[in-house]
């Protein structure tokens, strides 16, 4: 037994160990060792068990005796928690602490143990163990704080102490409450004292609960001595502010109050309502904070007590509570409170309290801010009255059945399970949305008066409570999302409207020759009848598209959908009617004045209405006539919603927008005019005036209806580019504008490191101007400084270069830059007595040596030599530091004499300067001797001093003096300098430089050091630093120094702001499997990022001291170096750690910043620039760290944390490690825990909880919140947001995706950035900040850099002219910084319904501008983002965010803005959002009705009758109309904002070879597949859903990818359709006419030519050794093996063809989309129909009966085909049989085929048409077959369908394969791709072509 308790103990410690091992970091390392890690959480989150075992672990080495009492405490707790071992791993942890108490147990002398002693050993040890560590001294210590706030001890050596004073105070605490449980039953002595000793601990609200007991940033529960943000002045006057009084009711005497604190406000809600107590304690902390922070604006208080001042909380009070008084206002009922001035400042902190813990515990309900209102208003009142008694008491509506009190259960709850019945019906995002009420649609309830009948508490038996039942709907609220594209013109009807109008009154101006006389002008007129039956259509559209709300919506609602309905009715029958009459010979008509009349007065109407709700100026009028008669005026116009009211900019913004659409319609009706309608007015009039002409075909519209047909097929195309070109006019504008507005915000000023060095000289002036605070700038020193040197460069380069030195210090950090390169880069303090500024030595290295050369050879006067030397600047700073520099040198060296001769030559030098006869006293050629001299000197003094060094020294100095006197020096000064008494007598003495004064100020050292430097860096520092990537962070940070921003405030005045990150299951930390795992080429990651940065790899082997050696091997070794190496790679890709550390890089930044400020410290009375405090340990700083603490938070919300901690996964150890790393960090997580019920089932109770690591590198809980069930109602990520939105802080929140990244020098910045909010910017202050981001991932691939451009012109260029002058940008990008108030007070910071919200985050710039906010853009600031890399990563992004504006056409938003915006801003929104999509698909729709019109007239034989009769056929307009599709196409007009981009930031001409870079690359064919990506998705989600969150890998993507896979992903989005257009090609080819030749052929289908090659084979262009002869046979293989597979159940689509092609259907769900696939599959049947009449064999017939026949043939061809695929496997009796009868049919097929051909007019090239009619119809037959597929499986078809569906795969593969093959067979092809593929890699001299080859390959070689 004992054998096993040992092998047992050591696989527990073993384990144990391996744990710690992986887990072994920087900073706090995770020490846990022993059992202590292995508490099971159902033990750890009731007890403290792994504390008392930590502290087992700490106590071991010193008293085992000890160690083992805790460890039987432990066992005993755990035994009485769960006696029965049923949680998990209970059992298991049982057993090993047994083992262990055995262990301790086991004596030498084996002799028993005698346990009656144990409180008295466990007594004196606490005794010594306090005596040991000083702990009455810290609490002394603490106490003199707390009354004074200064210390006795030395600040940084507190702070170094304060992590191992947590360790002792842990241990201690373990130690108390160990004793407490063992001294119930003492009665000895020692027992008493144990007794005074807990009563002496309880009474005090000392160090030992306050160190230990877990808070978030501030130590409310009770003080901490380690972190000094309780004694700011600011939080103790919140904490006052919250402060129960004896105003307030009294709370039961048996109320407990959690930690050592005073009772406060919260403590009353806690009662009162019931809100749990970890809600309580987050939400005292937030508004804690909120109100300090509001405070710190207004000025910090001095006094002794600190008081909030009323202005303070008032703000916050209006801010926070400002959704709240528009609701009430909008629903016209009283506010819960009579008045402002009548609510006191305790009532205003009550309601505020109240507000923010109805929301911290609110879960989902949080997305119905309107809820939350309405809960807020009745729980205000109650608590209202409760205030008013005397005596505290539970609030009725927060009761339970028990008589407890719960907010959660009784409020929140009710609704949570109704909203959680609605979301079940969605069917996993399947069902329609207008089957069940989303998240919206419940808020929206809230939107009427009605909401007011629920009562309160509420009446569960409520509409809204309404729980739906089997398939009945319960009803939608106000907007029903139907699936149609319908809504794309309900939304945006006015759009559409006037461009019928335009085209209509341009075609009549067209058709009457452009004669604009009284005749054109009243047939103009005819627009009326359309205008009001357009308008007539979308009243339809509102009736039909409400269906599905009636029920539920506001009988107001449907009372103006029914009017407007009824009216545009009336309206345009009777408009159409008066226009009749227009026909009238007599133009004085009655009637046609009538209609005159009606359209003056609508127009006139409408424009007062135009003025009142859209025009500026007037809106105000508007809103204040607020009679019935007015509203309902306003209603008929506009429905009024809750949001959506007051959507209008200032005057000047609107003028602005207004020009710029003006601009472009200009452009475009020109455009349309003379070269899209114009041109088709004489082919028309021809065509319907031509005579019967002769069909090919059998005719059945076109023949009597002026061929209608054929005017369609010409005019089709036309109009389609009609409604898309705008789009283009658009872009062009966007791109000027953008780079007129990017040029006045000096963005490219600096875009060279050329630039940098020139312009360097001006950055401190330009940063203390933008980035240091006035307090800064106050300082004393600074102004004194000033006034003393009357010179303000030294001042501004002594602030800046701490900054700019730790800017430097991050890029070596990163190893983007060498130690050597740091050394160069880094600037001197200027803080010394040296007179001048000194520079950088990258500015000054050589120039010594230069201006000696310019010295000896000049031969004129000491003005001349000056005059050469200050045209190079920093030549003459170098000149004048290394003159001074060498003075102070040897003036410190030297003393006695010495320092005569050194004071006489310097004056001397100095004089002859001044009278300009420098070279009469020293002879410049001598120069170099004397440097040589200084040299060796400075060599010698830069080391550490020794004797024989001093000699050395002493003996240089000597020879400067001989070289300087005898050679420098003229005649005349060295007869002076011999004969000087006092010198000589010293020389002959021998006491002359006898011995030196070896440096030790830290001034002349660092001057000795740069000398040497000067003297001895021969070679130019041009290219310093030379990493391109450090080199852009410098160029763009010293750019933006000149930018506009606004001015910073100091830190404690700053607005404070938390960071947040959404984390699911990405990668976290690349583990070393990770970097090593080879791919199937031999590649590792490892190798991958050491070959792509080889120079960082160098850096970072300098770094961690390996340069040189056996890398691998020594890094294997040393377990801190492999963690170093995961860390540097995984901060080269899209990983959390990256994330992190970018977003820590605030508090970095901050710390300085505040440390510099000295806001604690204050001045000296001796004030100097010697005085300006170092940044040398500024982190360490107490004071710097809590003001960071007060003002920035990062919480990552990583959702699963708590799943992957139980599963042990390397996420959870990764996220661990990073906690610890990071003091500041936070994380966020939903924990799910089984609950046993009564009847049996286990019910899964969640929380969401945040926790910190502790002292000991442990996760330390800090809240845990219980949520009302599972959070994921919708869809993950704003989900993921909503449940940790609880635990940010601050007025700001940046949302940042977890593959973003930050710099130091950008962080520097975020205070000027947050001022933004109090800027003007428009009507209303800023709630949304746009933020530029930078696309970190376009260094290498081609694709990777068409997307980083495409990305970045896009968030840059096109973001700023969405900002200014649109005022239409939407929340686009993840570093956007919201205003946190304004948000979370309305619905949060992203939407959470299913499927519709799957774009979550433009929902929030839809909100926050429907809730009157106000978003802008602002580009002095950059934060990184990775973009995918591989075209297969690039295509499921595109179709992610396609697919989600396929779901926003459908959405309220999308409607509500689409009407609510005035005519211009609406242009802007749609065609920068859904319109983008709609006009690109356009793009795609006019090549397919281009060319089903040209094969109409084909087949039809128009084409060669029309051109019979009339040579012009509109070619022109076509031209026109294709050569404007095929530039939208190529992505000419996505490349235009892009080439501006670059001539603005990168300058004219790299901007050119840019551009043709990337022609040169094939980006117009990765464009045109993109364009087919957009459409695809786009198209098919509006058509039949099916948008998905779709991962995209984030990966390097340098891996071939096979054939099969690239097939399954493109086949039905690309392949298809361009199989189908190349057939339609081939038919123009074959049967059509064109006047003009092949030319005209060829110019007409270009652009349809070069689509098909690109949808088919991009994804092979683009593919990684994609014609290497080798990879190609494999893929062959691979995708025969694919393809032939059958397939069954639980096989993926990856494994097989069968699988894949059932997924591929699954979008089909719907009878709707049943129907309109149909429809779109017969367009197949044209081919059969038009091919059969062209055949030689059916000459000129044209009956229906041939057509029938064709139908028999294909009948018959199918029976064939059935025959000889007929399987043996199901008749093995008659195997023989089937065979021999297939051959003969065989056989007999052919001699029948031949006879045919022979004896009949069927040719052989009729064969091969008749081949090229039945593939459409084929492929038709089986899109119906999959269409209507339980029809067809319930006739047994299915099967069949299924091999005719391979066959039709099999034969498109091998359309596709074969030229693949055939171009793998020329070596030089393979060649050529890699170059075209990764031409960047081979710029930069990468080694990529080792990659793509393989490792496995150079191996080998």
């Amino acid at each position: 037994m004992g054998r096993v308790s040992d092998n047992w103990e050591r696989l527990v410690r073993a384990t144990l160990r391996r744990e710690q091992l992986r887990n072994a970091g920087q900073g706090h390392e995770r020490t846990s060792s022993g059992i202590a890690g292995a508490v099971p959480p159902s033990l750890g989150r009731e007890t403290n068990i792994d504390a008392i075992l930590q502290a087992a672990d700490e106590v071991e080495a010193e008293d085992q005796n000890v160690a083992r009492i805790l460890c039987e405490q432990a066992y005993t707790m755990a035994q009485n928690l769960d006696p029965n071992s049923d949680g998990r791993g209970v059992l298991q942890f049982k057993t090993g602490l047994q083992s262990i108490i055995k262990q301790k147990l086991a004596k030498r002398d084996g002799t028993q143990i005698d346990r009656s002693r144990d409180v008295e050993r466990l007594w004196n040890f606490y005794l010594s163990y306090k005596r040991r560590h000083r702990v009455d001294d810290i609490q002394r210590e603490e106490q003199k704080w707390r009354e004074t706030g200064t210390f006795s001890a030395n600040l940084g050596e507190m702070e170094l102490r304060s992590l191992k004073m947590k360790k002792v105070f842990a241990t201690l605490r373990a130690l108390v409450e160990v004793m407490e449980a063992l001294n119930k039953d003492a009665d000895s002595g020692v027992g008493l004292h144990i007794r005074e000793e807990l009563r002496r601990i309880k009474r005090s609200d000392g160090t030992l609960s306050g160190e230990l007991m877990p808070y978030n940033i501030v130590p409310l529960e009770a003080p901490s001595l380690t972190n000094a943000i309780g004694g700011f002045p600011e939080v103790k006057g919140a904490i006052s502010a919250i402060r129960y009084t004896e105003h307030f009711p009294r709370l039961p005497a048996n109320f407990e109050i959690s930690g050592q604190r005073d009772v406060d406000m919260f403590d009353l809600l806690e009662y009162v309502f019931g809100f749990q107590k970890d809600n309580i304690q987050n939400q005292r902390e937030n508004v804690v904070l909120t109100v300090a922070n509001a405070q710190c604006r207004l000025g910090i208080p001095v006094e002794a007590n600190p008081k909030i001042d009323e202005k303070a909380v008032t703000e916050v009070f209006l801010k926070v509570l400002d959704n709240y008084i528009k609701w009430c206002k909008y629903l016209r009922i009283r506010l819960a409170w009579n008045s402002i001035e009548a609510t006191n400042r305790d009532r205003r902190l009550f309601l505020v309290s109240l507000y923010f813990l109805i929301w911290g515990e609110a879960a989902n309900v949080r997305f119905l801010p309107e809820c939350i209102c309405y809960i807020f208003h009745h729980m205000a009142r109650e608590l209202d009255a409760i205030l008013d008694h005397g005596e505290a008491n539970h609030a009725a509506s927060c009761i339970t059945a028990d008589g407890s009190v719960s907010f959660l259960e009784q409020i929140i709850c009710p609704i949570y399970e109704t909203m959680e019945k609605e979301a079940a019906r969605n069917n996993n995002g399947k069902a329609a949305h207008s089957a069940w009420r989303n998240y919206d649609d419940f808020n929206e309830f809230f939107w009427s008066p009605a909401c007011l009948d629920l009562s309160w508490p509420m009446k569960r038996d409520s509409s809204f409570l309404l729980e739906p039942k089997g398939r009945k709907r319960t009803g939608k609220t106000t907007f029903v999302e139907h699936r149609t594209f319908l809504h794309l013109y309900r939304s945006f009807h006015r759009l559409w409207i006037f461009l019928a109008l335009m085209f209509q009154a341009l075609t009549i101006i067209a058709f009457n020759h452009g004669n604009i006389d009284l005749d054109t002008f009243k047939t103009i007129l005819s627009i009326g009848p359309t205008f009001a039956i357009m308008n007539f259509a979308e009243s339809c559209l509102d009736v039909l598209l409400m269906f599905g709300a009636y029920a539920t919506a506001r009988g107001m609602a449907i009372s103006r959908v029914v009017i407007k309905f009824f009216w545009c009715g009336f309206s345009s029958v009777f408009v159409t009617k008066l226009l009749q009459e227009r026909k009238n010979p007599n133009s004085d008509s009655f009637y046609f004045r009538i209609y005159i009349i009606v359209l003056g007065v609508y127009a006139a109407l409408r424009l007062v209405l135009a003025m009142l709700l859209k025009f500026p100026s007037c809106h105000a009028l508007s809103e204040m006539s607020d009679q019935a008669f007015f509203r309902f005026f306003k209603w008929i116009y506009q429905e009024r919603y809750y949001v959506g009211r007051g959507l209008f900019e200032s005057t000047s913004d609107y003028f602005r927008y207004v020009v710029y659409w003006l601009v472009i319609f200009a452009c475009k009706f020109t455009f349309a005019y003379f070269l899209q309608i114009r041109p088709l007015v004489k082919p028309t009039n021809i065509i319907v005036d031509l005579p019967s002409l002769t069909y090919s075909w059998h005719d059945l519209i076109s023949k009597n209806n002026n061929n209608l047909l054929t005017l369609a097929s010409i005019w089709a195309p036309v109009i389609a580019i009609y409604l898309m070109d705008i789009l283009i006019w658009y872009t062009i504008l966007s791109a000027i504008v953008g780079g007129v507005k990017g040029a006045r915000a000096r963005l490219g000023e600096i875009r060279s490191i050329e630039m940098v060095h020139k312009r360097f000289e001006s950055f401190p002036a330009a940063f203390v101007n933008n980035l240091v605070s006035p307090m800064m700038k106050r300082m004393p020193f600074i102004t004194q400084s000033a006034q003393v040197s009357q010179d303000m460069k030294k001042t501004h380069a002594a602030i800046f270069s701490p900054f700019w030195n730790e800017i430097i210090k991050s890029l070596r950090e990163e190893d983007y830059i060498s130690n050597r390169e740091m050394d160069l880069l880094s600037i001197p303090s200027n803080t010394g007595s040296l007179r001048l500024v000194q520079w950088p030595l990258f500015l000054l290295s050589s120039k010594i040596l230069l201006a000696i050369d310019l010295a000896l050879d000049c031969k004129d006067s000491q003005a001349d030599l000056w005059s050469r030397i200050r045209r190079d600047e920093y030549m003459a700073y170098a000149v004048q530091e290394c003159y001074y520099s060498v003075e102070k040198i040897l003036h410190s060296l030297v003393d006695g004499e010495g320092s005569l001769w050194v004071e006489r030559i310097f004056r001397e030098i100095n004089n002859s300067i001044l009278e300009d006869s420098l070279f009469t006293i020293l002879d410049p050629q001598k120069l170099p001797m004397v440097l040589q001299r200084l040299t060796a000197l400075t060599g010698l003094l830069i080391r550490n001093e020794t004797p024989d060094r001093a000699i050395g020294a002493a003996k240089s100095v000597r020879e400067i003096y001989e070289v300087v006197t005898h050679d420098l020096l003229t005649s005349n000064l060295r007869e002076q300098l011999d004969t000087w008494n006092i010198l000589a007598r010293a020389r002959n003495e021998g006491r002359l430089f006898s011995r030196i004064e070896w440096p030790k100020d830290p001034e002349i050292k660092e001057q000795v050091k740069r000398l040497h430097l000067f003297l001895t860096v021969k070679d130019s520092a041009a290219n310093i630093p030379k990493n391109l990537e450090a080199q852009r962070r410098l160029q763009f940070f010293t750019n933006s120094l000149f930018m506009d921003m606004p001015s910073a405030k100091p830190v404690c005045e700053m607005m404070p702001f938390s960071v947040f990150t959404p984390y699911y299951s990405e990668t976290v930390l690349y583990s070393s499997t990770d970097l090593r795992s080879e791919n199937e080429d031999g590649i590792s990651t490892l190798f991958y990022l050491q070959k792509i940065f080889p120079d960082e790899w160098e850096n970072f082997l300098e770094r961690i001291g390996r340069l040189g050696s056996n890398e691998d091997a020594d890094l294997q070794e040393s377990s801190s170096d492999l963690l170093e190496l995961r860390f540097w790679a995984s901060y080269r890709g899209q990983t959390l750690a990256r994330t992190v550390r970018g977003m820590m890089y605030y508090r970095r930044a901050l710390m300085l910043q505040s440390y510099l400020e000295s806001r604690s410290f204050g001045v000296d009375d001796n004030n100097s620039l010697a005085n300006f405090p170092t940044t040398q340990g500024f982190e360490l700083s107490r004071e710097a760290r809590a003001q960071v603490d007060l003002k920035f938070t990062y919480v990552v919300s990583c959702q699963i944390y708590g799943q992957q901690k139980q599963k042990k996964a390397s996420e959870a150890a990764d996220i661990a490690l990073l906690l610890q790393r990071n003091e500041a960090l936070r994380v966020a997580f939903i924990h799910v825990e089984d609950n046993g019920a009564t009847d049996g089932k286990t019910t899964k109770e969640y929380y969401s909880k945040l926790v910190k690591a502790d002292g000991n590198g442990k996760d330390q809980e800090v809240y845990s919140i219980k949520l009302p069930g599972d959070p994921k109602l919708g869809e993950g990520k704003p989900e993921n947001q909503n449940h940790a939105i609880i635990f940010t802080r601050g007025e700001a929140i940046q949302t940042i995706d977890m593959n973003q990244d930050n710099y130091l020098e950008e962080a520097m910045k975020m205070r000027n950035l947050l001022e933004e909010f109090r800027g003007k910017h428009g009507l209303r202050p800023p709630t949304i900040l746009g933020v530029r981001e930078h696309v970190f991932t376009g260094s290498v691939s081609s694709l990777a850099w068409f997307m980083s451009n495409q990305e970045t012109s896009f968030v840059t260029l096109g973001q700023r002219v969405l900002a200014s002058p649109l005022k239409v940008r939407m929340h686009y990008g993840h570093p956007d910084v919201f205003d946190r108030i304004f948000h979370i007070s309305r619905g949060g910071i992203s939407k959470a319904s299913r499927v519709i919200n799957i774009s979550e985050d433009i929902y929030a710039g839809f909100n926050s501008t429907l809730r009157q906010g106000n978003i802008t853009h602002h580009e002095y600031i950059q934060v990184g983002k990775g973009r995918d890399v591989g075209l297969n990563q690039i295509a499921l992004f595109e179709g992610k965010v396609a697919g989600g504006n396929g779901e926003q056409v459908l959405s309220r938003d999308i409607y509500r803005l689409g009407q609510l915006f005035d005519f211009f801003r609406m242009l802007s929104f749609f065609f920068t959002t859904v319109g983008y999509y709609v006009c690109t698909m356009m793009t795609v729709i006019t090549v397919y009705i281009f060319l089903y019109g040209r094969v109409y007239l084909a087949f039809s034989g128009l084409d060669e009758g029309i051109e019979r009769f009339a040579k012009l056929t509109g070619n022109t307009a076509l031209s026109a109309a294709l050569n404007a599709q095929f530039l939208v196409q190529i992505g000419v007009f996505t490349a235009v904002p892009m080439v501006v981009c670059f001539i603005l930031e990168s300058g004219l001409l790299k901007a050119v070879f840019s551009f043709i870079t990337m022609q040169l690359q094939l980006c117009s064919v990765f464009f045109t597949f993109s364009l087919g990506t957009r459409t695809h998705y786009f198209g098919r989600t509006i058509l039949h859903g099916g948008a998905k969150y779709r991962a995209t890998g984030r990966g390097f993507v340098v891996r071939h990818i096979k054939f099969a896979e690239n097939y399954r992903l493109y086949s039905r989005s690309h392949f298809v359709k361009a199989l189908e257009v190349a057939l339609l090609l081939i038919v123009y080819i074959a049967y059509g006419h064109t006047g003009g030749g092949s030319v005209s052929f060829i110019l007409l289908t270009l652009s349809s030519w070069f689509l098909v090659i690109s949808w088919l084979f991009a994804p092979y262009i683009f593919n990684p050794s994609g014609f290497e002869w080798q990879k190609t046979v494999e893929d062959f293989d691979d995708w025969t093996s694919w393809l032939l597979y059958k397939g069954g159940v639980g096989v993926k689509g990856d494994n097989s063809w069968e699988s894949w092609w059932e997924e591929e259907q699954a979008h089909i769900q719907t009878l709707r989309g049943r129907i309109l696939e149909t429809i779109l599959s017969l367009r197949f049947i044209i081919f059969q129909y038009g091919i059969v009449y062209k055949l030689h064999l059916t000459q000129k017939d044209t009956s229906l009966a041939i057509y029938g026949f064709s139908w028999v043939v294909l009948v018959g061809i199918v029976m064939i085909f059935k025959l000889f695929s007929f399987s043996p496997k199901k008749s093995s009796n008659i195997q023989l049989v089937m065979r021999f009868s297939q051959g003969v049919f065989s056989l007999g097929l052919v001699a029948a085929l031949c006879l045919v051909v022979a004896f009949t007019d069927l040719s052989i090239v009729d064969l091969f048409a008749s081949i090229l009619a039945f593939i459409p119809t084929g492929w038709m037959i089986l899109s119906l077959a999959i269409t209507w597929k339980r029809v067809v499986r319930s006739l047994g078809l299915w099967d069949s369908v299924r091999e005719f569906a391979r066959m039709y795969d099999a034969g498109m593969g091998m359309i596709i394969f074969a030229p693949i093959a055939v171009l793998s067979w020329f070596p030089f092809i393979s060649t050529f791709q890699s170059r075209l593929l990764f031409n960047q890699a081979f710029s930069r001299g990468l080694e990529i072509s080792i990659i793509l080859a393989g490792n496995k390959a150079n191996v080998q070689a």
